[in-house]
This record gives C-alpha cells, sequence and structure tokens, in this order.
C-alpha cells in the first residue's frame, strides 16, 4: 500500500481485531446538571464505541480519524472511527507495570496532519524499571509506521527523558503536551509520592519540564545555566499532574491531584512555585493539616479548586462546533464521584459551571475530529464513549 493512501485507508478499512458486535452503538441521554447559571445547558447522547483493558491515554493521530489508545500493562491499540473495529501497535516499550505505574500518555506532532503520509513521529510516556526496587517515568520517541490499514508498528523508538529512579509505584504523573507552535515537548513530572523533592530544584520530581522535541532540556527554561539546578525544569512545587493541556490562548494549564481534599487546576508559569507540599488546599490522608495557598502569597495559587476532591483522570479544552455552548471549558474526566466535570474560565480564574453524573470512572477525555466529546472509562472492560447533542 503506497504512502499516499494509508491513513485514508485506516479510516475505512477493517482493522484486523474484529467488529465489537453486540458492544457497539448503545445509546443513553446524560442530563447535565447545572452548578452555576452561565454554564450552557448541555445534555448529551451517549454511545458505547469499544471496549479496552485499563486504558490510560488516548490521542488521534493528526490528520486522521484513527485514535490510539494506550493500555496500562503496555498494549496500544487503534481505533477505526468509522468502522468501529480495533488493531493492535507494535514495537512499543517494555513497561514497569503495577501500582499507578505502566503504558502511560501518547501525543503526536500537529505540524504532522497531513492525512496521506504514513510515517508520524510519537511520543510515549511509561514506567521505567531501575536498580533493585525502583523505577520512575520515561519518554520516548519514536516513529509510528502503518503500512495497511490493520497493520501499525513503532520504529525506532528511544528513551528521550527520564525521572530520577525512586522507590514505589505512584505519582509518575507523565503526562505530555505539545506546545501550540509545535516547538517544545511539556512533562509533567510527579513528586513520586516522596513530597520534598517537589521543592528540591537539583531535580525534576513535582515539576513540569520543558523540553526541545529531542528531549534536550529547551533553551530560556527556568534554572538554565545555574550549577546544580535541573535544567529542564519550567514550573515546581507539584504534586501529582494527571492533566496537562494548551487553551485556545495558547497559556499551559495542569489538572493536579491533592491529598486529602485540594485537586487543582493551575495556569502554569515560567520559574512559579506551585507550593506543595507547604502549601494545599486539602490535608494529609492522617489528618494532619497542610496550610492553604492563601496563607502563604509567595506561592502560585490555583484557579480553582476542589474539596471533597474529583480524583481527575485528565482534561482537555473544547474546541469544537458540536458544542459551541462548551467553547473554550475545560472538560474533566472524574473519578471521585464518577463524574463530567465542566469548567468555565474568566482570565486566571476559574469555576465550576456544571457536573454530568457517569456510571463509572473517567480516565481520559478527547475531542474527536468532528466535535464529538470521547471518554475512556478506567480499569478493566473500560468502555469508549462518544458524546454529541442529545
Amino acid at each position: 500500500m503506497t504512502a499516499a493512501i494509508l491513513f485514508p485507508a485506516l479510516a475505512l478499512a477493517s482493522c484486523g481485531s474484529g467488529t465489537m458486535g453486540e458492544n457497539t452503538a448503545q445509546s443513553t441521554p446524560a442530563p447535565s446538571t447545572s452548578t452555576a447559571d452561565n454554564g450552557g445547558d448541555v445534555s448529551f447522547a451517549m454511545e458505547e464505541l469499544a471496549r479496552f483493558d485499563e486504558p490510560w491515554a488516548a490521542d488521534f493521530a493528526p490528520g486522521t480519524n484513527t485514535l490510539f489508545v494506550t493500555e496500562k500493562a503496555g498494549t496500544l491499540r487503534f481505533f477505526d472511527m468509522a468502522t468501529k473495529r480495533m488493531g493492535t501497535v507494535t514495537g512499543t516499550p517494555q513497561v514497569d507495570y503495577g501500582g499507578q505505574g505502566g503504558l502511560g500518555d501518547i501525543v503526536f506532532l500537529p505540524s504532522e496532519a497531513n492525512s496521506t503520509i504514513s510515517r508520524r513521529t510519537i511520543y510515549l510516556s511509561w514506567a521505567e524499571a531501575g536498580p533493585g526496587d525502583t523505577r520512575g517515568a520515561a519518554v520516548g520517541r519514536g516513529t509510528l509506521v502503518c503500512d495497511g490499514a490493520d497493520s501499525c508498528r513503532i520504529e525506532g523508538l528511544n528513551v528521550i527523558w527520564r525521572q530520577p529512579k525512586v522507590s514505589g509505584r505512584g505519582h509518575y504523573s507523565h503526562r505530555l503536551a505539545i506546545s501550540p507552535d509545535g516547538k517544545y515537548l511539556y512533562v509533567a513530572s510527579g513528586d513520586r509520592q516522596k513530597m520534598d523533592p517537589a521543592q528540591d530544584t537539583s531535580n525534576n520530581l513535582g515539576s513540569i519540564v520543558r523540553l526541545n522535541l529531542d528531549g534536550t532540556p529547551a533553551p530560556g527554561n527556568t534554572f538554565a545555566g545555574q550549577a546544580g539546578k535541573a535544567q529542564d525544569i519550567w514550573s515546581y512545587g507539584h504534586r501529582n499532574t494527571l492533566g496537562l493541556a494548551f487553551d485556545a490562548q495558547g497559556r499551559l494549564w495542569n489538572l493536579e491531584h491533592g491529598p486529602a481534599g485540594g485537586d487543582e487546576i493551575n495556569l502554569i508559569e515560567k520559574g512559579k512555585n506551585y507550593g506543595w507540599p507547604i502549601v494545599s488546599n486539602g490535608d494529609h490522608y492522617d489528618g494532619k493539616p497542610i496550610p492553604n495557598h492563601s496563607t502563604r502569597p509567595e506561592f502560585a495559587t490555583p484557579a480553582i479548586s476542589w474539596n471533597p476532591v474529583i480524583a481527575p483522570g485528565d482534561f482537555m479544552f473544547y474546541n469544537g462546533d458540536m458544542f459551541p455552548a462548551l467553547k473554550g471549558q475545560a472538560i474533566i474526566g472524574a473519578m471521585k464521584p464518577t463524574a463530567l466535570v465542566r469548567v468555565a474560565f474568566d482570565g486566571t480564574s476559574a469555576r465550576e459551571v456544571a457536573r454530568t453524573p457517569m456510571d463509572r470512572r473517567i480516565r481520559e477525555v478527547v475531542e474527536a475530529p468532528d466535535g464529538a466529546i470521547l471518554l475512556l472509562e478506567d480499569k478493566e472492560g473500560a468502555r469508549l464513549w462518544r458524546l454529541t447533542p442529545e
């Protein structure tokens, strides 16, 4: 098959794993419960498209209707939105699976949106084993090759960035985002449940890093040229970022898990310290209080925080035309309580405007090329839902 017809073929042809059979095309209305008077009154119709095992992230190959989905145990699958069939991508990395670790995020370069090409740059994150009982997040870059309608593989996948290896299997974060100008890769690096490293700028734990597309520290980073400082840090004082996204204005935001309370959205800016573990709008799990952000004005303040928590899976800024009332809003997949949460922004402040209850934990939220909203549930047997106006 020639490169010129590859991705259109993916959208039109069988993907080798068979049809979804009786599990497809369930449609259920999901009324929105407004929590503010100006968030846009929206109701959703929900259609089940497919099922996955422990999905963690998803992204469309630019210029196509083919969705690529990571599964924590290490499998990368692709889903044809036209035929509702799936295939598996070979050439994925070996992952350290367990706890919060496994295969993580996936992003493509928006500049490679030409639907006639068969080779695209792909970035993946995953938990990587280290010496002894240690592990850490890694980010790799390779080439996605799809030279048949039901065949995709990754070639030349090389690690381009790593966290320090420490004990435990939590708070990798490892969310990825490409800057709107296509020049930089941002990576969320969690505190690995160690807390104090988030304030230690000699390492990149508890930070958001800014890289060139080859994984080297980008010029102009916060501590560029300073001896003893991590050269990749853009911002720091973060706990566990599970959402990282640019809005339509080109501003970077993160969605962060707090401890017992204090989940938050932050506007991410160069050099700012977001306070963890010195401040939080939540408390430690054992009940020990943590000073609120308001007590320490030298730290960046969240645009919005939740107490009790929403336990976010991921979020995106909606830019499509299918739901005009949602344009510019953050659409958040929540895991506790299980819900779809909508947040509206006014400058650098934010407010929750609606919450739609869901049957199960929502791990991932993606905007489809046609403007539909796609939701991926968490854990085994997770359903992929397509949301359209009711």
